[in-house]
């Protein structure tokens, strides 16, 4: 499953609803957002996450939050009678840590719950057990790092993500952006510090090898040229890739990447039976390797 982010902190508008329309017919099924920034005024975010659940809605989009006992107590909600939330048309909660496990066991009765993936423990497992959880309903959500530098090692991730997924949790992770990045740092909100500055695609691609089941655009849009690239290769597996300057007779075509893969170039499989480019000798050109 693949979703995006939308977030309360400004008014949403027709362009916010036109977005989350084009990213649904590009494929996209879920919505993440936030409840717990200590500036959003609490009637004023209520008001707008309430808004955004009816796009949901009728755009057929799941919508999660995220939200800590701060943003709880300060929208005046409590978990242990839920029919606040529920009445917002939130789909479920992300839970940030410093909630009680007791009471995580018992709303996952009521609704979907995501609990923090990177800083869940065996104890806190073995809590919610005790507290006979509903496992259908819970899974494990990473966070995204807008700070250059702190966002997760990819092999701590990598068996962080085996672990859980062993345990029988659903994970989620975020990709960057490419399109409207969410300041105040700007500097794109992935998951995996590896990825800043890597496309949507390439990011996504790679988190669907590491064991992760849901995977969410962290940043505020992507551009359209992202939307069709995810969609291709969500719908069929098709990679698509961009070149600054090729022969007309390389593009417009679907080419198949040989079994044998090469760490740093596409060796095409059909590229010695089309045989599409002129074998001669051309001048020697750089060519840099860019990720």
């Amino acid at each position: 499953m693949v979703g995006f982010s939308v977030y309360l902190s400004a008014p949403l508008t027709a362009a916010t609803r036109a977005y989350m329309q084009a990213m649904q017919a590009a494929g996209f099924s879920g919505v993440f957002t936030s409840l717990h920034i200590p500036e959003d005024d609490a009637d004023v975010l209520a008001q707008r996450v309430t808004q955004l659940a009816a796009w949901c809605r009728e755009l057929h989009l799941e919508l999660i939050a995220d939200i800590s006992d701060r943003g709880l107590a300060a929208l005046g909600w409590t978990l242990a009678a839920p029919q606040a939330i529920l009445a917002t048309g939130l789909t479920g909660l992300r839970i940030d840590d410093g909630i009680d496990l007791a009471a995580v066991a018992k709303l996952s009765h009521v609704m979907p719950v995501a609990l923090n993936a990177s800083t869940l423990t065996s104890d806190d497992v073995a809590t919610l057990r005790a507290n006979e959880a509903d496992w259908s309903h819970l899974e494990a959500w990473h966070n995204y790092y807008p700070r250059p530098e702190t966002g997760l090692a990819r092999d701590w991730y990598a068996e962080k993500n085996a672990w859980l997924t062993k345990l029988g949790f659903t994970t989620m992770a975020f990709v960057p952006g490419d399109g409207e990045l969410r300041g105040p740092l700007q500097q794109q909100l992935p998951t995996l510090e590896s990825h800043r500055g890597w496309s949507p695609l390439a990011a996504l691609v790679d988190l669907a090898q590491l064991h992760t089941g849901r995977i969410y655009i962290g940043d505020n849009t992507i551009t359209p040229a992202a939307q069709a690239a995810i969609a291709a290769y969500c719908a069929t597996g098709t990679i698509t890739l961009h070149v600054t300057a090729a022969p007309a007779a390389l593009t417009g075509e679907l080419w198949h990447n040989r079994p044998d893969v090469a760490a740093q170039v596409v060796r095409l499989v059909e590229g010695r039976k089309r045989q599409l480019l002129p074998t001669a000798p051309q001048p020697a050109q750089a060519r840099p390797w860019v990720r």
